[in-house]
């Protein structure tokens, strides 16, 4: 599961996701992706999950990337705990996904390949996407 080693600080204000990604918004590194249509916060388990299912039908051919990491802690309180007393213990990490992000890229396999694994990773993300394909990319 995705975490950083360490951070600064043990707890993090939740902050406000709003208007569409300013960057990692365009493909990098391979020549296939998916990418975010809605904002939302996404744990480690469910990149994870994604990548699985991706590596899985690519049959741990061609290569892929995760271009988002969670390293924004998130607390919760236990349950029926009344109001009050300071803020919940951290619980685990998540990274917030604007719309535009692109969250996995893939290279390597054909296109077809390539189609149904990002579908299939997709399926395990929280959040509406879309496969995007790079400009220059020639299918044979």
């Amino acid at each position: 599961m995705l975490q950083p080693k360490k951070t600064k600080y043990r707890r993090r204000q939740k902050g406000r996701m709003k208007g569409n990604a300013q960057r990692g918004n365009q493909l990098a590194f391979g020549s296939f992706g998916i990418k975010a249509l809605q904002s939302a916060w996404i744990t480690g388990r469910q990149i994870e999950a994604a990548r699985q299912a991706v590596t899985r039908h690519m049959k741990r051919e061609g290569q892929i990337w995760i271009r988002v990491f969670p390293d924004k802690p998130i607390t919760k309180k236990p349950a029926e705990v009344r109001m009050g007393k300071g803020k919940g213990a951290p619980e685990g990490f998540v990274v917030p996904v604007t719309p535009g992000r692109i969250i996995i890229e893939a290279e390597g396999v054909p296109f077809e390949v390539a189609k149904e694994a990002l579908r299939l990773g997709a399926q395990k993300l929280p959040i509406t996407t879309k496969m995007v394909v790079r400009r220059d990319y020639v299918q044979n």
